[in-house]
């Protein structure tokens, strides 16, 4: 655990108990602070209360006796409205920030000398971040991984010199971090999401844009324009832009090849964990990472041969174009993480045909309009939770469907029929485009049920 000496003596509010606020709260008992904690729901405050968290009111708290508002990065900064919480602390002048804001003050103040690199941006972030973290381990480095993944930052292991930090930082983190600085920063891509956090679009990609701006080394991909408009303001030597649609960028790709200033470095074809151009891109991403790293502190972690054979290891992360079965030529894939209709265009991208596609849930703007090019690809839809209705509107008479109502009974609808086509490999694709939140507690909750449903059709052979 990284203890958080950035206030200590002093008295610090703690807004949100879940993982993250969890740990806060021990790193900052730790670091010698007196910690006031609440949580809007009365199960959480237990649970902590449980494990020796101090509760506090902070409704009736005095504010002025606060240095600070820790705020869980789930709850509204500034849109659709601020928190209560946020609202007190600002009448009372009080800063807020968030762990990572802790994490990088605890960093310098230990000196500023194990690397950082931190990762950003609308799709593959959790799996940029998770490759990055693997190609560094399986080259014999000291990674330690977290953030918006896995672990709470602040119960990542102390700093050490040798070791190094791999982050995944979402918006709402970002915003809460003034002080942001890695020594490597990467920005994946940018589509519209979470507008309903941050307001407008523009408001969101400032935000996301904080991550490489006062990065040592900033690592873009520039295949949208937002990203290509960030690249562009910073000084050019600062950057090294990835692009899997722009032959020439400094990492691109060329047929199976990831390429480094036109030279082939790996072959990223045939690796079922990076399955679909959109995990090309994410592959590239990792491998400026390195680059990156390198460049920024002159250690030896560019090296392309041990690059090329840890991403043939890699072991891919659940819920993200996740191969769960076979049965018979039918393949099974899970993508319940694709929640917007960005995401789930880049699943619909990997497969050439024979698609039988299982969508829907708490339905995000825009809906399914923009995946309009791929229909043809998919053989039937299966719909699910709320925006059933809508989405089978928006398919027309252009995609065979069915409104199946149930993750249960879609799968044994699409697994029916996906055995009678006459495709090589037909796939049952649970990529939904949608939030979770109408059937399911998570994204997660959502993929464990579909793999565990798969998994037992397939070992007792039943639709």
């Amino acid at each position: 655990m990284i203890r958080a000496t950035t206030f200590s003596g002093r008295r610090v509010a703690v807004l949100g108990l879940g993982r993250s606020g969890n740990a806060t709260c021990r790193a900052l008992v730790d670091g010698g602070v007196e910690v006031a904690a609440w949580d809007d729901g009365e199960a959480a405050r237990a649970e902590s209360a449980r494990q020796g968290v101090t509760i506090v009111d902070l409704a009736c708290a005095d504010w002025s006796t606060f240095a600070a508002l820790i705020l869980a990065p789930g709850v509204p900064l500034t849109h659709p409205a601020p928190h209560w919480t946020v609202e007190r602390a600002n009448a009372a002048g009080v800063p807020v920030i968030g762990d990572v804001e802790l994490f990088f003050r605890e960093c310098r103040a230990a000196g500023g000398t194990a690397p950082v690199i931190a990762i950003t941006g609308t799709n593959g972030k959790s799996t940029v971040t998770a490759l990055t973290a693997h190609l560094l381990a399986a080259m014999g480095f000291d990674v330690a991984m977290g953030g918006n993944i896995g672990t709470a930052v602040l119960s990542l292991p102390d700093f050490a010199p040798d070791r190094i930090y791999v982050l995944e930082l979402s918006s709402f983190q970002i915003d809460l971090t003034p002080s942001l600085a890695p020594t490597v920063g990467i920005l994946i891509n940018l589509a519209p999401d979470h507008i309903d956090r941050h307001g407008t679009m523009a408001h969101y990609a400032a935000v996301k844009a904080r991550l490489v701006e006062h990065a040592d080394v900033a690592c873009i991909g520039v295949d949208d324009a937002c990203c290509r408009e960030i690249a562009a303001r910073l000084p050019p030597a600062r950057v090294i832009p990835f692009s899997v649609t722009t032959p020439g960028t400094r990492f691109d790709i060329a047929g199976p090849d990831l390429r480094w200033d036109g030279h082939p470095f790996a072959d990223w074809s045939g690796i079922p964990t990076l399955r679909g151009l959109h995990n090309a891109q994410n592959a590239l991403a990792a491998s400026a990472a390195l680059q990156a790293l390198a460049v920024a502190t002159g250690r030896p972690v560019w090296q392309p041969g041990a690059l090329a054979a840890a991403l043939r290891t890699y072991p891919g992360l659940p819920h993200r174009m996740e191969e769960v079965g076979r049965r018979g030529r039918v393949l099974f894939v899970n993508d319940s993480k694709a929640t917007n209709a960005d995401s789930t265009d880049k699943a619909l991208a990997a497969f050439p045909s024979a698609i039988h596609w299982i969508l829907g849930g708490k339905p995000k703007e825009g809906g399914i309009t923009a995946l309009a090019p791929y229909f043809p690809r998919i053989a039937k839809a299966y719909l699910i939770g709320a925006a059933s209705e809508a989405f089978a509107e928006t398919l027309g008479t252009s995609v065979p469907h069915v409104l199946s109502g149930t993750l249960d009974a879609a799968l044994a609808a699409a697994a029916a029929d996906a055995e009678t086509s006459s495709a090589a490999e037909p796939v049952v694709l649970l990529s939904p485009a949608c939030a979770s939140y109408d059937q399911f507690k998570s994204f997660e909750h959502r993929g464990d049920a579909f793999r565990a449903l798969v998994r037992r059709m397939i070992a007792d052979g039943s639709p």
